[in-house]
């Protein structure tokens, strides 16, 4: 079997889009074809052969400081020992310049992907505009600025430039050798332009490195991923995406790029079949005129005169699960598994190493169907939507036949396929959906027979869904109707907690009508818990309208924004200590998963630090005493099996020292228990498993395991009760 390496992280400030990639290319690897060899690159430059444990990680400093102690560091050297093909997916300075490159061709081991010096001139952002402008190529009119031009600015100089190069505000600024919308910015007068530039100028290292003055062109921003036939060798440009700027962006961020239904796309782009075509053309084109081989990715805009202006070109893409390479794969019916392998088998091919991917013959196993539901009606859709698809992805294909389940915001259910599961947006998928699509719930048992679901919030998880499926009879993963609807009542869950001598924050459910009628009790609780307190709805989820206000006139606005979409206002002391959050698997027996420390940067943990590829940070294990996280542990057992929780969930707490405790001994407070915890790539519950031993996609087997489970006692339960009461008629 070929070994594949899987070559992750890097040195330049695009590392933690490049270790979701990495996972990503991990996940996806055809089993029946490569043995997988995940490689991760420190941002020191030093080589290691990533535990599994770490691969699932939410970001690099969640690991960085166990790498020395807990994964093996290999040279250069040894890596031909090692691997028999690399998969780069390293993005930036020192991944896909040509540095690396060089490095695998030095070392003789076949790499995915463009050559160095290709590689090298695509990173250049002057010289690859010299290149396509000289082919006749249109690119952005601008100049380049050397870091001694910008260190001794001289605005006058810079000016005259503009004039030369007929350039008029706003402008675009961006170093000349990064890339993922780092260190860019829209200038719109030239009193703002040195700044612009001095910081573009150094955003990676204090050396600096020269800059680009650009005309902001105008009309319809895509991108287009390029592809090779590996029969005949020709380009294949796949059906390119317009990008949508949100509304307060001037250009395609990060957040844009990165962030879980913050991109707004259309694939394929909104003009006419000529124009398609057009773009599609110039892309080939450009990529000739580069020197790519094998894949790239080319953006630009369509101009309103209906030129096609090139502003980029990428020898690799962005490789999560969702991006532009898999999106337009699949709307040419192009799976994830299906991509990965076709590019590495046409690169093996420039090797002459085709054979070294034959797949062997399997036999035909009786499948379990399994119907996966994400989408929904509630204000974490777009999470559910991450959290399904990982889903998706993660479920073995031996094992079972999986039917994705978008449930609408209206609550109607679709059987989609793949082009509409690696949609950026629910709202993408909901636009795109077809009349035929659609089933009813009554039919649901048709099609599958375990519903694993991906909701949060809403219906999906206050116990709606699981009645429904109770009455169709249909087993599922997690707790059943009064877990699921009680703990998606914060106020509720908490008081009966408390009831049960569990540790809990003070609090206060404030409805809308007692607010507006200045009602003293709020007075009256603020003053018993003081500044700051925590402000957000009781049945809600991921950092959804939270807020810390820290005097009575913050409270005031933040009552105001909530009760403009929500009755009720839950109002809580602000708890010090340790941020937990605790994973729960098992039914009757379940087992507390090993904590994770929270780092939060503000007051709160943002939705960004949650989901935001590199924002967030969480230490596995918290950093506790064995003795306290031993407690810990024991603390949210109980708790789960208090609220009679069933299969898995993730209960967020705090931890306080005894010196830390008003009470004067160490405990345990609830913040809130989450009975279908998000399962996106890299969650914590995922961290917390690989603690004791279970890989994500076993993680999500023992789910399922633990759901049919649960449904087969209960139905074997109803049935025996039954039989006994005919026995008596």
């Amino acid at each position: 079997m070929l070994k594949v390496g899987v070559l992750m992280g890097g040195m330049s400030i695009e590392r933690e889009v490049s270790f979701n990639s990495g996972r990503t290319i991990c996940d996806h690897l055809d089993a029946d074809l490569f043995q997988v060899i995940p490689l991760f690159q420190s941002v020191d430059g030093k080589l290691y052969i990533l535990p599994w444990t770490f691969l699932y990680r939410g970001k690099i400093a969640d690991f960085q400081a166990r790498l020395t102690t807990q994964a093996q560091q290999v040279s250069w050297d040894e890596l031909p020992h090692l691997v028999d093909f690399m998969y780069i997916a390293v993005h930036g300075k020192y991944g896909e310049d040509g540095r690396l490159q060089a490095m695998l061709e030095l070392l003789n081991i076949p790499y995915l992907g463009s050559k160095k010096l290709a590689s090298a001139l695509g990173m250049n952002k002057q010289l690859h505009n010299e290149f396509l402008r000289a082919q006749q190529i249109d690119v952005p009119a601008g100049f380049c600025i050397s870091v001694s031009q910008i260190k001794n600015y001289n605005s006058s100089v810079i000016e005259k430039q503009l004039i030369d190069h007929n350039l008029q505000f706003p402008l675009i600024v961006k170093p000349s050798h990064e890339g993922s919308s780092f260190g860019v910015f829209v200038v719109k007068q030239l009193q703002d332009l040195q700044k612009a530039v001095e910081t573009a100028c150094f955003i990676s290292c204090s050396k600096g490195q020269s800059v680009m003055i650009e005309e902001k062109v105008h009309g319809m921003e895509f991108t287009c991923i390029i592809i090779t036939d590996n029969t005949t060798g020709e380009l294949v440009a796949l059906p390119p995406t317009e990008v949508l700027i949100s509304k307060g962006s001037e250009y395609f961020d990060y957040q844009q790029k990165y962030m879980p239904g913050a991109v707004h796309e259309k694939t394929p782009a909104r003009c006419s079949d000529s124009l398609i075509k057009k773009i599609q053309e110039t892309c080939k084109a450009a990529m000739k005129i580069i020197g790519f081989t094998n894949l790239a990715r080319i953006d630009g805009f369509l101009t309103p005169d209906e030129r096609v202006v090139i502003i980029d070109s990428n020898p690799l893409s962005g490789m999560g699960p969702a991006t532009f390479l898999f999106r337009q794969a699949a709307e040419v019916n192009i799976g994830h598994t299906e991509l990965i392998n076709h590019l590495i088998k046409t690169e093996l091919k420039s090797y002459d190493m085709e054979k070294a991917a034959e797949k062997q013959t399997s036999t035909n196993l009786k499948k379990l169907r399994v119907g996966v539901l994400f989408g929904g009606p509630s204000n974490e859709k777009e999470i559910s939507l991450e959290s399904g698809r990982n889903v998706i992805y993660k479920l073995s294909t031996k094992k079972y036949e999986i039917v994705p389940l978008f449930v609408s915001s209206d609550v109607k259910l679709n059987i989609i396929d793949n082009r509409l599961l690696v949609c950026h947006s629910t709202r993408e998928i909901e636009e795109n959906l077809d009349t035929s699509q659609q089933i009813g719930w009554s039919d649901l048992a048709t099609h599958i027979d375990f519903a694993f679901i991906a909701l949060h919030g809403g219906p999906g998880e206050d116990g709606t869904i699981q009645g429904a499926l109770e009455m169709l009879q249909i087993p599922y993963n997690g707790s059943g109707v009064f877990t699921s609807s009680l703990c998606m009542d914060k106020f509720k869950t908490t008081n009966f907690l408390s009831s049960q001598g569990f540790h809990v924050p003070k609090s206060l459910l404030l409805s809308y009508d007692t607010w507006a009628q200045k009602d003293e009790s709020l007075e009256i609780f603020l003053q018993s818990i003081g500044y700051p307190c925590i402000i957000k709805p009781h049945d809600d989820g991921c950092s959804v309208m939270v807020s810390a206000p820290k005097n009575r006139e913050e409270v005031e606005i933040a009552l105001q924004e909530l009760f403009m979409q929500k009755k009720y206002a839950l109002i809580e002391e602000l708890i010090t200590g340790m941020e937990l959050t605790v994973g729960v698997l098992g039914n009757e027996n379940p087992q507390a998963l090993m904590p994770s420390q929270t780092v939060v940067k503000g007051a709160l943990l943002s939705l960004e630090e949650k989901f935001l590829p590199g924002a967030g940070e969480n230490q596995t294990p918290a950093l506790l005493p064995e003795t306290d996280l031993a407690f810990v542990r024991k603390e949210i057992q109980a708790m789960f099996q208090a609220v009679d929780g069933r299969g898995y969930a993730r209960i967020d707490c705090f931890f306080q020292t005894a010196q830390q405790s008003p009470t004067g001994q160490r405990r345990v407070i609830l913040i809130e228990i989450n009975t279908l915890p998000g399962l996106t790539p890299a969650t914590c519950i995922f961290h917390q498993a690989a603690e004791d031993g279970m890989r994500p996609m076993e993680f999500i087997d023992k789910i399922i395991e633990l759901g049919l489970q649960e449904h087969e006692k209960s139905a074997s339960v109803c049935v025996d009760k039954a039989l006994e009461i005919q026995q008596s008629l």
